[in-house]
């Protein structure tokens, strides 16, 4: 319970510390009974896992938070559309946009061993998005077309996101681009290796031009 609160009332100090431990210690001093110093390094680790762990911890608690901010999309019309959830997820980016190629390279380096990058950790990211998404506006899609959808989502807003790192200015108008573009090539995303390769060499190009990962 007192973990679950911390990890929540951590979320909002990204913005000042970033996905740091200091981020998971100073929340609490937001408690409702606030503590009157922030949690000790042995508090922290106990808590949230020693070293990166608990930065892991903090990025994994903010994108779900964040996935969950997903469902308070303006509409630009009597029903939420796709475009607008997903514009509205993008936005959420903002405020940390410049401690995310950090946090997305530590999410992709493993905790030991082989390989040096993981792709897991942005296809779980992606694709639950996408999926989120397509809860919040209504999808039936059934059987293969349910994959399909979800991961032409997925890689639309990958792009995006990606996008949005090095070019903020222009992520909406690109958001717009890959929906368009992925919609007419589903087909070709149907296969898992394909929808794969994709996000993944994205998000690692990604990576390794931030400097963080050689």
């Amino acid at each position: 319970m007192l973990r679950h609160q911390l990890l929540q009332l951590a979320v909002p100090l990204v913005k000042t510390h970033g996905f740091t431990r200091e981020a998971l210690a100073r929340a609490a001093l937001s408690l409702p009974t606030p503590h009157e110093q922030p949690l000790s390094e042995p508090a922290v680790s106990a808590l949230f896992g020693d070293g990166d762990d608990a930065r892991r911890t903090l990025i994994n608690g903010w994108l779900d938070y964040a996935r969950e901010q997903m469902k308070a999309a303006p509409s630009s019309s009597s029903s939420v559309s796709l475009r607008d959830v997903l514009a509205h997820r993008l936005r959420f980016n903002e405020p940390v946009l410049h401690y995310l190629p950090e946090a997305f390279a530590l999410l992709a380096s493993p905790t030991s061993g082989l390989p040096p990058l993981d792709p897991v950790p942005a296809l779980k990211h992606v694709s639950a998005v996408a999926d989120d998404a397509c809860y919040i506006v209504g999808d039936t899609s059934v059987g293969p077309a349910w994959f399909r959808k979800r991961a032409t989502v997925a890689a639309a807003y990958g792009a995006a996101e990606l996008h949005q790192l090095t070019s903020p200015s222009t992520a909406y108008e690109f958001l717009d681009h890959a929906l368009n573009t992925t919609s007419k090539v589903d087909a070709s995303l149907s296969e898992v290796g394909q929808f794969g390769q994709y996000v993944w060499r994205s998000w690692a190009g990604i990576i390794r031009s931030s400097g963080v990962l050689p």
